[in-house]
């Protein structure tokens, strides 16, 4: 869309395209500096401090990416290498570059899911709590929440709390790939601590939908975090006046969690709007989340990518995810009017397809 000379978007591609606040642009030029690798930097401590607080764990650590959390904490967790049960649809086993594997020695072992929550049995099954003549010991199980690559679905407290118990009961620590938990937390109406409660340790992202340019949390227990702090380092996460980032993530924290709940709700709309429109267009379930699935595959067009082109031609920006399926991520800069546009221009462009060619299927990695 267009107004005047200036050509804006409906930027759905992800809520990583957030951009700080006022508040936060404020409080990186004032913010209190040291140099966080020798005696500490006091802003980067006050917001360890609070990640700690609001996810009831004893310490918490930043680090510059939610992948780098994820490795540190399977460094953490696998000191020895073993093996590591976890989703076959998590973003750790699909987007992370295969770190948990090359550089932490971790076998995946990969158990299926539905809608982001893994079979239990196979889990249970999958669970060595001990070395054996033919495997590894599990060094950790992994969870995720919100789930990305399902289509932003949460896994529910109960099922968390199974899965936690499984492991516990097989001596086997339980790590959360929270990069969106916050939205998690909105979604199910609870304090993040809550879902936190159900793991060891978990990484969120400051970057998503709580605004912030850059950085995410490991938070753990305090022998855990210590560690962590040496693997930052080994791994080139080691920064010097890294205030300037954790002043706007402290903001992040203390004035954009409770809004969260309007992105999820948005992403509802719009679930229910498509739904409208063509049942088949969307996943059978909403995500109660802020990601929304355009699936195509049964559409006149089936290339997500020629979709991709033809939203962007008509002011709407989405990500190819997959075979035959977009993804829609709603955040602080996707308004009420936004949604109604989005599915105006989905509902035009679906129409104006000729008959599905013969077109390559793309395939991208999501954030």
């Amino acid at each position: 869309m267009t107004s005047g000379n200036t050509e804006r978007f409906v930027d759905l591609r992800s809520d990583t395209v957030t951009r700080p606040t006022a508040l936060m642009w404020e409080a990186m030029q004032t913010a209190s500096l040291g140099d966080d690798t020798l005696e500490g930097d006091p802003t980067v401590r006050a917001l360890e401090h609070l990640a700690a607080v609001m996810t009831g764990k004893e310490a918490a650590m930043f680090v510059v990416s939610g992948t780098m959390g994820n490795l540190i904490a399977s460094l953490c967790h696998a000191t020895r290498g073993g093996e590591a049960v976890i989703d076959a649809q998590a973003h750790m086993a699909k987007s992370e570059a295969g770190g948990m594997s090359r550089l932490a020695h971790l076998y995946p072992v990969l158990i299926p899911s539905v809608r982001g929550e893994m079979d239990l049995d196979q889990l249970a099954g999958a669970l060595r709590p001990g070395f054996s003549r033919y495997g590894q010991p599990t060094a950790m199980v992994s969870v995720e929440s919100t789930h990305n690559h399902s289509g932003g679905y949460v896994p529910s407290l109960a099922y968390l709390a199974d899965v936690h118990a499984l492991a516990s009961r097989a001596g086997v620590p339980v790590h959360m790939d929270g990069a969106r938990v916050f939205n998690a937390a909105a979604a199910l109406s609870v304090d993040v601590a809550k879902v936190a409660a159900h793991c060891e340790s978990l990484t969120f992202c400051l970057s998503k939908g709580l605004s912030a340019p850059m950085g995410a949390m490991l938070a753990g227990s305090h022998a855990m975090i210590e560690q962590a702090r040496t693997f930052r380092r080994m791994t080139g996460g080691g920064l010097r006046q890294a205030g300037i980032m954790a002043a706007a993530g402290k903001v992040a924290l203390e004035t954009m969690v409770t809004r969260l709940v309007d992105d999820n709700q948005r992403a509802q709309r719009l679930w229910a709007g498509l739904a409208k429109i063509d049942p088949q267009l969307v996943d059978a379930v909403p995500s109660n989340s802020n990601i929304v699935r355009l699936r195509v595959a049964e559409q006149r067009e089936p290339n997500p990518k020629a979709w991709e082109v033809a939203l962007a031609e008509h002011g709407i920006l989405a990500r190819a995810s997959g075979t035959g399926m977009l993804r829609l991520v709603t955040h602080r800069h996707i308004g009420d009017d936004d949604i109604d546009e989005t599915i105006a221009v989905i509902a035009s462009i679906r129409d104006a397809f000729k008959p599905a060619r013969d077109t390559p299927i793309t395939r991208r990695a999501d954030d």
